[in-house]
């Protein structure tokens, strides 16, 4: 099994530089926050589906206490200045035995360079090896960027609309991504 506590990879954005896909780390608060700072409000708003203007003490308390077993949460950083900096992250939280809802959060300066669908990839891999056979992720009617990286990933695919928004199931069992 896939040890997702410890999860690393190196993985090169289109404009091929190098980044590290890695499992969320206890210590890792300070570098989310930075990342939320420096992110728009659309960006949070169509992750969020509503303003959130920060890092509450739950999502702080999460970070330190991920279990990686009901939910795995991976960081994409590189290195800027001899420091690591977190561009995007994506998580998976498991609602019943077999599947999972997944989402994403991209900083605006590396849309377009594959990454959420970088991150559904390893996401993928490490829930299969879990036993997680479905992902479901709920998308704002607007976000086409999320619904193409959702099209692109390769697993089949069904939709429904609901209350205004979209909602995907992709089947991991299907067409490997």
């Amino acid at each position: 099994m896939i040890d997702a506590r410890h999860y690393r990879a190196r993985e090169s954005l289109r404009d091929g530089r190098e980044v590290l896909v890695r499992a969320l780390r206890p210590d890792d608060g300070e570098r989310i926050a930075e990342a939320f700072a420096r992110l728009d409000a659309e960006s949070i708003y169509t992750r969020f589906f509503g303003p959130k203007t920060g890092l509450t003490a739950t999502d702080y308390q999460t970070i330190r206490e991920m279990d990686f077993d009901t939910r795995v949460a991976l960081l994409v950083t590189i290195q800027e200045g001899g420091r690591e900096v977190v561009i995007a992250s994506g998580s998976y939280s498991r609602f019943a035995p077999d599947a999972a809802e997944v989402a994403f959060l991209v900083e605006e300066d590396f849309h377009g360079q594959g990454l959420a669908g970088c991150i559904l990839r390893h996401l993928g891999l490490i829930a299969r090896a879990r036993g997680i056979v479905r992902f479901e992720a709920e998308v704002l009617g607007h976000n086409k960027a999320m619904r193409r990286v959702f099209e692109r990933c390769g697993w089949p695919m069904k939709t429904r609309y609901e209350d205004g928004s979209l909602h995907v199931t992709l089947d991991l069992v299907g067409t490997a991504a």
